[in-house]
């Protein structure tokens, strides 16, 4: 009999479906039980279900791309490491001869570099392709190969040439992640068009299953496709519940009891319990042992919002996997670090970026009356208020022609006001909203410490009075120069689509984070859309 399969415990039902945690399950006992099948209304061997031919096939092909992707990956991270090595031994010796020692590490250290990554699960399945676990595998192979080298040269006394090593370590970890980036890009076009997806089948309510497609649907560079769902019993034959799920597209292949026909039948590679009502712990374990010995994957949603992976942790207690959520840090090191690096990445960017300062504040001046910049109070950490600066994208009287537009709003919400084509915006104005060149003063701010450079956006007085009572843990960190509402769709999200990502980066901000959203603000400011 195989051995006890792991269990995962996937994020609620927050933006992005990347946060999964791997957990070993609990001690089985030797002898597998009889299990339920529906289709033969009966007790009997599950065992005896195999997949149906097509299923097979299907499986056999997503196995494929998905072992092809990862000798791609092994194949970029070599070539990488060699091309590394090679600028770094020509920048050190040129053509001439080096040390024996630095000979050795130049023909030893690609092959240890690929080991270090594999070592540090860098080609896991779960991790490539999806979420920042990926390059930060690489950056742990990185510090690893440092150390190993460091320690053996202490250890042989080897005369290592170090302005090489300095030069090489560095460039292949820049090398490496340069060509993980562009094969995650492949991957993701590739999931756009269809292909290397992976199935799941969904078990819970219609609600949970509904949202949670949703999510897998707009998140495509996931990589997973809905093959279909599974609701209690009671709910089976329930009509809100059948034209809920066609509303969604999604097929209902049957009750709980049906997932492991389900699986056979649809060929899931993922069996994704959606609403922790849908199963009880009795049914759950069955279900994980049916699915023993096949590649289907069993993750289950614990039902909590806007938590990411590195606050929790499984914790066995008295044989009962945990979840243990981390509170969110707003204080301490990690807050000053944030602070710091804000502070001195603005004024560099202050600096660069002064000729374009002029540029278009002239701009401004010349086309329309009034001053290049536009100042307005905003709500920043704590509730507190300060002047926020922008390049003015308006006319002057913008604020007194509000009252008569709040009608025309494209945002139903009642709080925010957006128009896609405002009358008060200038000609100039719409250049500089389409690629947020009006938002560029903000860095003032930055350095005078009242905004981050990322962070929620920075909400008007009006607005934050208008606050449920959730909505005001956005005023718990600075708001930001840019976000996850900039990187996510801009001013065409929703106010409870944009209220969603900035209490998700709220709870789980970090530095890699924020680096990993500015790298990906570049490109949303490229494109200019949903920007006005």
């Amino acid at each position: 009999m195989p051995g006890p399969r792991g269990l995962a415990v996937a994020g609620g039902s927050g933006p992005g479906v990347s946060g999964v945690l791997e957990q070993g399950a609990a001690e089985v006992t030797p002898a597998l039980p009889e299990s339920f099948s529906p289709a033969l209304g009966d007790w009997t061997d599950a065992s005896t279900l195999e997949p149906a031919p097509d299923d097979t096939r299907a499986s056999r092909r997503r196995s494929r791309w998905l072992r092809q992707y990862q000798g791609g990956l092994l194949a970029a991270d070599l070539l990488t490491a060699w091309l590394a090595v090679g600028i770094a031994y020509l920048l050190r010796f040129g053509m001439s001869g080096s040390p024996a020692p630095t000979v050795a590490v130049v023909a030893a250290l690609p092959l240890a570099w690929v080991a270090l990554v594999s070592l540090n699960h860098g080609y896991h399945p779960r991790l490539v392709g999806v979420g920042a676990a990926e390059f930060q595998r690489i950056f742990r192979a990185f510090l690893h190969l440092a150390a190993l080298i460091s320690f053996t040269s202490f250890v042989t006394h080897a005369d290592l040439a170090r302005g090489f090593v300095l030069v090489a370590l560095p460039l292949a970890l820049v090398l490496n992640l340069v060509a993980r980036y562009a094969a995650r890009k492949w991957l993701h076009a590739q999931r756009a068009r269809g292909r290397a997806l992976k199935s799941v089948l969904l078990v819970g309510d219609a609600e949970a299953i509904t949202k949670f497609s949703m999510v897998l649907r707009r998140d495509q560079y996931a990589g997973l496709r809905v093959a279909g769902a599974c609701v209690p019993s009671e709910l089976v034959a329930d009509s809100e519940t059948i034209d809920a799920l066609a509303e969604a597209d999604v097929p209902l292949l049957g009750d709980v009891d049906s997932i492991v026909s389900a699986v056979r039948l649809s060929g899931a590679d993922t069996v994704a319990v959606v609403s922790s009502g849908a199963l009880g712990p009795e049914k759950l374990r069955w279900v994980s042992w049916q699915l023993e010995g096949s590649s289907t994957e069993l993750v289950v949603s614990p039902g909590l919002t806007e938590v990411a992976g590195p606050r929790l942790h499984i914790l066995p207690v008295a044989g009962l996997p945990l979840l243990h959520v981390d509170e969110p840090k707003f204080t301490g090191f990690r807050r000053v670090l944030k602070g710091a690096f804000d502070r001195s990445l603005a004024a560099f960017a202050l600096v660069l970026l002064s000729p374009l300062f002029l540029v278009l504040a002239l701009a401004v001046r010349l086309t329309s009356s009034g001053p290049a910049l536009f100042r307005q109070i905003r709500v920043g950490r704590a509730g507190s208020t300060f002047v926020m600066l922008k390049f003015r994208s308006m006319y002057a009287d913008a604020e007194e022609r509000l009252a008569s537009l709040r009608e025309q709003s494209d945002h139903g919400d009642g709080v925010l006001f957006k128009m896609r084509e405002d009358p008060r915006v200038t000609r100039v104005g719409k250049f500089l909203r389409k690629y947020s060149l009006d938002e560029l003063p903000q860095l003032i701010n930055v350095v005078r410490g009242t905004m981050s450079l990322v962070g929620p956006r920075p909400p008007l007085p009006l607005e934050v009075a208008r606050y449920e009572d959730h909505v005001h843990r956005r005023l718990l960190v600075k708001p930001g120069l840019t976000g996850l509402w900039q990187i996510s769709g801009r001013s065409d999200l929703s106010w409870d689509e944009s209220v969603q990502l900035d209490l998700r980066y709220v709870e789980n901000w970090s530095l890699s984070e924020d680096l990993f959203i500015l790298w990906k603000t570049v490109r949303a400011v490229a494109r200019g859309s949903g920007a006005y």
